[in-house]
């Protein structure tokens, strides 16, 4: 495998679509080479293309020097060229000037803040000299026109990193500070990635939360989509940091990857780690994932090729686990990307066979996301397939060893470019519900969105399950009609209520997709409010890989973000999001499998608690959360204002057998052993985070 990572990266500058520098190369030596005489709209074409793809590499200075060039060119070539194409001249130059600003000030002069919309405070950048250029570009683009949608959501964007937002900005193109409120109040939480020494830097990648060496503590795996990226091990030092230990887990050389996620497939009472690569990268993507095994104190090997999952290499980054078959230990499946997805049969002696074509859910779409869930409760799990470019499936187990795609039937076939997804039980009803993220908004759509005006992208779907087998789509009337271009996501319960908060990372490969991640605040199931600016939880770089992990141990669940783009010179430091405390309580429960799968995916929990005075049910189901991130597969669960849990049953559908456990005290972290009366008390390990004194306007957001 390590030969294998060795030689793409060796090939990347050649070859790969995001980091290659072939078409710099190029142009660099027809730009040298060009004959005196050659018309001027040749040269002016090779400095764009050039000046452009600079800019992806990261060559801030030289992109900026070429466009410009380019720039100082067009009144000679008026009539010679589109006015589509003179207006993306000026734009570039514009994102040139503004990356350059990012860089200098939020890059290599980082702070909590940066980046953090609206941006203010600590964000607001030190040298402002790049984002003034830019903004002077911007108005000059705007000056030709005016409906420049993603010319007028940067400016924006650019005058508040000068802090000149909103006073300075022509009021024609103002977006009003009004639109960027949250729906309803929530506290603020503090970005504390660097002082906790969890801010890497890389490009886009994913993030795995959870305790890898069985010390009781919860640590954090990363993976970067850089053929370079080394996959990173953080362990929790137990004193408020993490430290870095890659090397010594045995994990150097394991480069590369957009998505990793973990599970016990080998029965061995710990967590063993999957990568995987090539997704984006079509035919240029044929790269191998990785299975990474755990020895059970932190240190790993990969063992893909002898486990049988390095036969055939496709681009993916969506994989998801499960006992589809009900046989005690957990199969794979794997969707690609333009070739046909994968299901892994784990045959319980460490191998796996691809039984997919056989099993009827191989297909060959666009995959960009699946996930399993029993929607209709006959303990078998079924199947979530998100395609980007066809209709989304929903297999149905049969309990045969084959599917059925039922999703026209069930009505969730929508949105039909969609990429991330998840199964959770939103309103707490005991049924499975479905979240689907539409993937076609663009920086324009954004600035559509937050005006008020129309746009024809597709809106996100939530899909109502009733238990049985049928779907209501309730986006509308739960307030999440609206197109927010997800990656990374991930849902965990931030205020402790019992019901599910989400946390979405957008963005796209494109350096002006610098909109804001986004959290939405779950009203007891009733409707969800946008609380991303509240809450300080609005980075505008690219996010991917969410995991919601109570990495303190303090009771509350806080926000790991994977953050950085696809291309070269758009990487950026990963964010970690502290909870402030709600004052809820909260349960953990570490479950254990005997005959069914040792990490008890796909268990359900029910909790009965008496909550200001009514008696209601909390239902969770185990895995780790959504398709582009990874939440610990230890269960963390909010209770509201109960103290006391009247009644815990947790069903195992391995064994269709249920345990069921009364009057337990609430705030502490249990491990039950399927088939076991009683239950073990884990010790806490409650540490203070460390952090930087906060800025004048954190304390202000927190009061």
């Amino acid at each position: 495998m390590l030969d294998l990572l060795e030689k793409i990266r060796e090939r990347t500058p050649d070859e790969h679509l995001f980091l290659g520098d072939a078409v710099v190369r190029d142009a660099e030596y027809q730009l040298a080479n060009l004959d005196e005489n050659a018309p001027l709209t040749e040269r002016f074409t090779l400095l764009c293309r050039l000046g452009s793809n600079e800019l992806r590499l990261g060559r801030n200075k030289e992109a900026v020097e070429h466009l410009k060039i380019a720039y100082d060119m067009l009144p000679k070539l008026r009539g010679q060229i589109s006015r589509v194409l003179e207006e993306s001249t000026i734009f570039t130059l514009a994102m040139a000037y503004l990356r350059s600003g990012e860089t200098a000030n939020c890059v290599h002069c980082h702070t909590s803040e940066s980046c953090l919309f609206p941006i203010k405070g600590g964000g607001i950048h030190g040298d402002p000299a790049a984002s003034k250029k830019a903004i002077e570009y911007f108005q000059i683009l705007l000056k030709r026109n005016p409906n420049h949608m993603t010319a007028r959501w940067l400016m924006n964007i650019a005058y508040m990193t000068t802090g000149e937002y909103p006073q300075a900005v022509p009021k024609r193109f103002l977006i009003p500070p009004e639109k960027f409120e949250s729906e309803e109040p929530f506290p603020r939480f503090v970005e504390i990635a660097k002082p906790v020494k969890l801010n890497n830097f890389n490009l886009a990648g994913g993030s795995i939360a959870d305790d890898f060496d069985g010390d009781g503590r919860l640590d954090l795996v990363t993976s970067s989509s850089d053929s370079s990226g080394q996959l990173k091990y953080f362990h929790n030092s137990g004193d408020g940091t993490f430290e870095d230990r890659t090397i010594a887990a045995g994990l150097t050389g394991l480069f590369g990857g957009l998505h990793c996620l973990q599970a016990d497939y080998d029965n061995d009472d710990d967590l063993d780690i999957l990568v995987l690569r090539g997704a984006w990268l079509r035919e240029g993507g044929l790269y191998p994932n990785s299975l990474i095994q755990n020895d059970g104190t932190g240190k790993f090997r990969d063992v893909t090729f002898e486990a049988g999952l390095g036969e055939v290499h496709f681009p993916t980054q969506t994989a998801s686990w499960a006992d589809f078959d009900n046989d005690g230990d957990l199969d794979l499946y794997i969707g690609n990307e333009g070739h046909p997805n994968q299901l892994f049969e784990n045959n319980g002696s460490g191998k796996f066979t691809d039984i997919a074509a056989r099993a009827g859910v191989a297909e060959g779409h666009f995959t960009k996301g699946v996930v399993w869930g029993d929607y209709d409760g006959d303990r078998y799990p079924d199947l979530y397939v998100s395609n980007l470019d066809a209709p989304n499936r929903l297999y149905h187990n049969l309990k045969n060893g084959k599917f059925e795609d039922v999703a026209a039937t069930a009505g969730v076939q929508n949105p039909q470019h969609s990429f991330p997804t998840w199964f959770w039980d939103f309103n707490n009803d005991g049924a499975l519900d479905l979240f689907v993220a539409s993937y076609t908004a663009t920086a324009e759509t954004v600035a559509r969105e937050y005006l008020g005006m129309p746009h024809a992208d597709e809106p996100d779907c939530l899909y109502q399950g009733d238990g049985k087998g049928g779907f209501q789509d309730v986006t509308k009337g739960m307030n999440l009609h609206r197109s927010t271009q997800p990656m990374g996501c991930n849902f965990g319960d931030l205020d402790n209520d019992g019901f599910p908060d989400f946390y979405l990372g957008t963005g796209d490969s494109l350096y002006e997709a610098l909109f804001p991640n986004l959290l939405f605040h779950n009203r007891q199931g009733k409707g969800f409010s946008d609380v991303t600016t509240a809450a300080g939880m609005g980075h505008l770089q690219k996010g991917h890989g969410v995991a919601f992990a109570d990495l303190d141990d303090d009771g509350d669940q806080d926000v790991f973000l994977q953050v950085g783009g696809a291309f070269a010179g758009d990487g950026f430091w990963n964010a970690l999001f502290e909870n402030p405390g709600f004052g809820a309580h909260w349960i953990k429960l570490k479950l254990r499998g005997r005959q069914s799968n040792r990490c008890a995916i796909g268990a359900k929990i029910h909790i009965v608690i008496e909550d200001h005075g009514a008696e209601r049910s909390i239902y969770k189901w185990v895995n780790s959360g959504s398709s582009f991130g990874a939440n610990p597969l230890l269960q963390e669960i909010g209770l509201g204002s109960a103290a006391t849990i009247k009644l815990l049953d947790i069903y195992w559908p391995t064994t269709d057998k249920t345990q069921v456990f009364e009057n337990i005290a609430a705030d502490q972290s249990l491990e039950i052993i399927e088939g076991e009366s009683k239950f073990r008390v884990m010790p806490r390990h409650t540490m203070k985070f460390k952090t930087e004194p906060p800025t004048a306007t954190t304390q202000a957001s927190a009061k």
